[in-house]
């Protein structure tokens, strides 16, 4: 996976942009980050989502809010709905779009914790979906200060919700520069091409380049993980994904994923996903 750092400006015109995109499906999408808030919505795919230190798979309608400087990116493997066009609408903002004044003012107590929950990526689940995907289509429509007034709706909506989820651990750390950025995903980047093989201590903190146990304290800082557990969610991921398209058996899903000892991948799946490969695919044949 390539790493992207994105440093843009909005149009004199707009104090904030949105736009909509076709979903490409199998595309090796780039984890990026920016200054920027986003609120992100997905219709009819399914894939693999990666907000800061979470990894997990999604299917159908996907509405998430991520602060700054949050790594984040969506792998699109399935389209749930052949006829149908997967799509993606994509706001770009600052918090204080519309001043600071609004911000100061006690009617934006929720506003402002909003933003906060938001360093930590905020997945949305409910009848909020639905209600902020109108919203979302018909500010596609409009311009100017009509658009305005419906972001507000928009950001008022999601703060009164109760039905979210936040995906990051509490101990995640963003990545607040350029070049914190570049050495946590190159790291990524090497993992994700690699994990399917051995991977040491000692290659991976030849990459940056940092003593191993010097890079172990600025993983676990900027990750919360050790880097053992980060490659597990990340063969285990992958594993997932390959029992769910049908096409391997459990053996082979271990195989393909990095693992040459099936207890070890029995063992670490039913740690990663509460059950085991056979019940987690016996789960979703019932569904």
């Amino acid at each position: 996976m390539k790493y992207f750092y994105e440093n843009f400006s909005f149009p004199p015109d707009q104090s904030f942009t949105i736009r909509t995109d076709l979903v490409e499906m199998k595309k090796n999408n780039i984890l990026k980050s920016h200054l920027n808030f986003e609120i992100v919505l997905f219709e009819n795919c399914k894939g693999k989502r990666f907000i800061g230190d979470h990894i997990d798979d999604f299917e159908g309608t996907e509405l998430v809010l991520l602060g700054s400087y949050l790594p984040h990116c969506w792998h699109f493997y399935q389209e749930l709905e052949p006829m149908v066009a997967p799509q993606s609408i994509v706001i770009h903002f600052f918090p204080d779009f519309m001043g600071k004044q609004l911000l100061e003012m006690p009617e934006a107590k929720q506003l402002n914790e909003l933003f906060s929950k938001a360093s930590k990526g905020i997945l949305f689940t409910g009848p909020v979906v639905e209600k902020a995907k109108m919203i979302m289509r018909t500010m596609l429509l409009e311009t100017g200060m009509s658009r305005a007034i419906l972001m507000l709706r928009l950001l008022d909506l999601l703060s009164q919700s109760n039905s979210y989820q936040l995906l990051s651990s509490p101990y995640f750390n963003s990545v607040e520069s350029s070049e914190e950025a570049k050495k946590i995903n190159k790291v990524f980047e090497y993992i994700f091409q690699n994990f399917k093989k051995e991977i040491s201590l000692q290659e991976i903190a030849d990459l940056l380049p940092m003593t191993p146990s010097a890079f172990c304290r600025f993983f676990k800082a900027k990750t919360n993980r050790t880097l053992i557990d980060f490659i597990k969610e990340v063969r285990i991921s992958h594993a997932a994904k390959l029992l769910l398209e049908g096409k391997h058996n459990v053996t082979e899903a271990s195989f393909h994923s990095g693992y040459n000892n099936i207890s070890n991948f029995n063992k670490h799946f039913k740690e990663s996903k509460g059950l085991s490969p056979r019940d987690f695919l016996n789960q979703y044949k019932v569904a």
